[in-house]
């Protein structure tokens, strides 16, 4: 019997900030946990923390910054030359601030993760963890998604609850929804590197 060996899936990251969430992934891609390997890094910013540790883990990265183009549509459209350059099969979005077009997810339909620090639907848009605080809720966590034309309304792949205490600022709770973050956000592109997730009528089925 032949095994013919699976092409291992690029993985690329939109990023904007600190990228813990990045390195998170491409660490678990590094010792073998997810089975692709890493593409590019797409950061809108110069200042980007985020590219001080693509630097340190040896993966590729450029600035794409929209100021500098005439348009979106302009702007998108050399972030998807790029990331089809690298052969790019599923984008993670990692504290990438700025939305996409329809035209852009479309590109991508079904390729594109996110994760966000609540439990979806509950807090969509910025500053999830003190909506969470002021609402004064007992349970929070994080979701990580496909990205659609809404925001924050993907199906969902993973859920991660965290405790909302009394003593909880916004700075303990961050912390505490940052670190499974970076658990589910790996899980869900390992599964997506199986070929595990199937998207049904919205709802994401994972198989065994």
């Amino acid at each position: 019997m032949i095994f013919i060996k699976k092409k291992k899936k690029v993985i690329s990251f939109l990023v904007s900030g600190n990228g813990s969430n990045f390195k998170a992934v491409a660490e678990k891609i590094k010792n073998g946990y997810i089975n692709g390997k890493t593409g590019i890094v797409i950061s809108t910013s110069q200042d980007a923390p985020a590219l001080k540790k693509s630097e340190e883990l040896g993966i590729p990265s450029v600035i794409i910054d929209h100021k500098h183009f005439a348009s979106k549509k302009d702007y998108e459209a050399e972030m998807i030359k790029i990331l089809k350059d690298f052969k790019t099969d599923l984008i993670i979005t990692a504290g990438y601030m700025r939305i996409l077009s329809p035209d852009f997810i479309m590109h991508f339909q079904n390729r594109i993760i996110n994760i966000h620090p609540s439990l979806l639907p509950s807090f969509p848009g910025k500053s999830a963890q003190q909506q969470a605080l002021d609402y004064g809720v007992k349970i929070t966590g994080c979701t990580s998604h496909f990205i659609d034309e809404g925001t924050d309304t993907g199906p969902v792949i993973m859920q991660a609850p965290v405790s909302v205490d009394y003593e909880d600022n916004i700075n303990t709770l961050s912390a505490k929804i940052l670190s499974e973050e970076h658990r589910i956000l790996a899980d869900s592109v390992k599964l997506f590197c199986e070929d595990r997730l199937i998207i049904k009528n919205r709802r994401v089925k994972i198989k065994k």
